[in-house]
């Protein structure tokens, strides 16, 4: 076991990754002799050479045209998308290509395409700089979107990613990047890309959340303790597909669900999660469940963004409902 930031992790699952195939090729822009903006690719020009980690123009849609022809030819692409809001020019080749390719002839076509893309705020940062369109490609038949919560499954994730022979987006959860864990690299028996994980057990209420937001939901987990309350968090880690019988398992046990994520709250995953847990779970439900997200309004300046990101307040006061509790926040604020 080594410590790692997720930084490190997907480093080390990249560089692992270009070892062990000579199919697998990086292409986006300043991730060559720069090391990328967040310097996940330090390094791997220089180990690699340029013909294998390359340095691209300001053109996404480029990219990921350039992707689809490299995985025709028989390579494994792996594209970094540099801001989550710079995705949107690529949604043309990534809807229209890279996610039919496969169903278009039949099985005969293989998109193995790996799509990096860092998400989310809390980074003070300005305008497209703090997204998340996680539902954009969770809406698109044909692609599988994972998201990581921490450096072992940044470092599993991407190399599970390169290896699938289905195209991956992999939504990397850009405020944690530098937070530390312990990574096994030579872990024997990985999680599978589409499988979620229960990373706190309880039996009062199911916490379901992704990315970035499973450090909160843990943080909401353990302040309920101190109420008497016992919150199971669900690390959902697929979005594309859910993995809805570990929830429903959860919620089977719980009988309450809160589902949270950073995006806004019309048509988002939450929406999506919470309709399929009640079709599946409509006997055992105790409450209705509840979604804690972001704002029905274009992300906001960065001096305002914690008003608009779910935080350990907003979590909890939803655990207060669904236990049909008083709905105040007395007792989990801080002042």
């Amino acid at each position: 076991m080594t410590t790692m930031t997720m930084v490190g992790a997907l480093n080390s699952g990249l560089r692992r990754a270009l070892d062990d195939d000579d199919t697998v090729v990086l292409l986006g822009e300043d991730i060559g002799r720069l090391g990328g903006v967040f310097r996940v690719t330090d390094g791997l020009q220089r180990d690699f050479g340029p013909d294998r980690v390359m340095d691209a123009p300001l053109a996404e849609a480029g990219m990921m045209g350039l992707a689809v022809g490299l995985a025709y030819r028989g390579f494994r692409p792996v594209v970094e998308i540099q801001f989550d809001g710079f995705v949107y020019p690529a949604l043309d080749q990534l809807v229209t290509q890279v996610a039919r390719v496969h169903y278009r002839t039949g099985g005969a076509v293989r998109m193995p395409v790996t799509v990096r893309v860092p998400f989310g705020g809390g980074i003070g940062a300005v305008e497209h700089h703090s997204e998340s369109p996680e539902a954009y490609f969770a809406h698109t038949p044909g692609l599988r979107v994972v998201t990581c919560a921490n450096p072992q499954d940044a470092h599993t994730m991407i190399r599970q990613a390169i290896a699938c022979d289905d195209p991956v987006v992999l939504l990397e959860p850009k405020r944690r990047y530098w937070v530390k864990g312990e990574v096994d690299e030579d872990l024997g028996d990985p999680l599978p890309l589409g499988r979620a994980r229960v990373v706190v057990p309880g039996s009062d209420v199911t916490l379901a959340a992704y990315g970035p937001l499973v450090v909160t939901a843990r943080d909401a987990a353990l302040a309920a303790q101190d109420e008497g309350l016992s919150i199971e968090v669900v690390d959902l880690r697929s979005l594309s597909p859910v993995d809805l019988d570990t929830l429903e398992a959860s919620v089977r046990k719980t009988g309450r669900l809160v589902v949270t994520h950073e995006a806004q709250r019309s048509g988002g995953l939450g929406a999506e999660i919470a309709a399929s847990i009640v079709e599946r779970c409509f006997d055992v439900l105790k409450a209705a469940p509840l979604r804690v997200t972001g704002f029905d309004v274009p992300y906001p300046a960065a001096k305002v963004e914690d008003h608009f990101l779910p935080d350990l307040d907003r979590l909890l006061d939803a655990v207060d409902q669904v236990m049909g509790r008083a709905s105040s926040l007395t007792g989990w604020r801080a002042s």
